[in-house]
């Protein structure tokens, strides 16, 4: 696979006046697993539905393989929509074996691969149920499974863990990680950030229909404020350490939390405490989270909708 699954140059769409993507470029190339990140209404939705030449965007170029969304990419490509859907009165098997043919497997393949597949992934007693009568999360991965079956090249997955309990968003981890260890590529978006810091390699954010961060994973953390936690029982010690500080919060437990100066570091602070003979009991850094490089990058107000589920 040689060809760039997908570029979107300079994109903008608007609806009813509103625009809802911002001139937004970005190429995914063979092999990446990427986390396309932001709140609700932040354009993620609508990027992927140009992508995919569902709908038609106001400026700019959108390219699958090489070319404008078309049939040319017959079979290269899963998409898992946001909106959830299966046909009610079908089966489980039949629902991923339906899917398998359309995109261009004959019966006699698709059928035995669908029982394998729902054999692999818990779902084996569910072969004849119909979706109906499927509980949520059950219905949600056969949908996932359906659009994965014929094994494509790129896989497009609009907020896959929506839904979800945390067990059935661990499975869904993990056959993530066992569609990129044989060499796909992956891009799906979602509100939580967990779930990229786990897959991805590279990172897109958006924010209010633009993109404000496109890079590695190790990349965005670097964006988030470097943290500290202290504590002493010398009470020298925040006089010592406030010079290091853009923050210093004294916590319940008597520590010290520290949000460190762009030009401090640990190594400063620690080297600090030795010279002045103040003995620490705890000295621990703290791990950067894509959430506060998010907050970072994008102020406390709009990173807030991540939880709150808001456009």
């Amino acid at each position: 696979m040689t060809d760039t699954p997908l570029s979107l140059k300079n994109i903008s769409k608007s609806f009813q006046g509103k625009k809802a993507v911002d001139d937004v470029s970005f190429d995914v190339k063979p092999g990446e697993i990427i986390g396309f990140l932001g709140p609700n209404g932040a354009g993620k939705t609508t990027c992927i539905r140009i992508a995919l030449g569902l709908i038609k965007q106001d400026s700019g170029t959108a390219s699958l393989f090489g070319q404008p969304p078309g049939p040319h990419a017959f079979g290269r490509v899963a998409f898992l929509p946001e909106e959830r859907g299966l046909y009610k009165k079908q089966t489980a098997r039949e629902s991923i074996a339906h899917m398998a043919r359309l995109n261009g497997m004959s019966a006699k393949e698709a059928f035995p691969l669908a029982d394998r597949m729902l054999d692999k992934y818990g779902l084996g007693e569910a072969k004849r149920k119909k979706n109906k009568n499927m509980s949520k999360g059950m219905a949600q991965k056969v949908q996932l499974l359906a659009a994965i079956a014929h094994d494509p090249e790129f896989y497009v997955l609009d907020e896959p863990f929506s839904g979800l309990d945390p067990v059935n968003q661990q499975v869904l981890e993990n056959m993530v990680r066992e569609i990129a260890e044989r060499g796909r590529t992956i891009i799906f978006s979602t509100h939580v950030m967990e779930h990229a810091e786990r897959l991805c390699n590279r990172i897109i954010l958006m924010s209010g229909g633009r993109k404000v961060f496109d890079g590695t994973t190790e990349e965005a953390l670097a964006k988030a404020p470097r943290r500290l936690v202290i504590s002493s029982e010398d009470a020298r010690l925040k006089d010592t350490i406030s010079a290091f500080a853009h923050t210093l919060t004294e916590r319940d437990d008597g520590a010290f939390g520290i949000e460190l100066k762009p030009d401090a570091d640990n190594h400063s602070i620690l080297e600090k405490c030795v010279n002045a003979k103040i003995k620490l009991m705890r000295f621990e850094p703290k791990n950067a989270t894509l959430h506060e490089a998010f907050v970072a990058l994008v102020g406390e107000n709009e990173a807030a909708k991540m939880h709150e589920g808001v456009v």
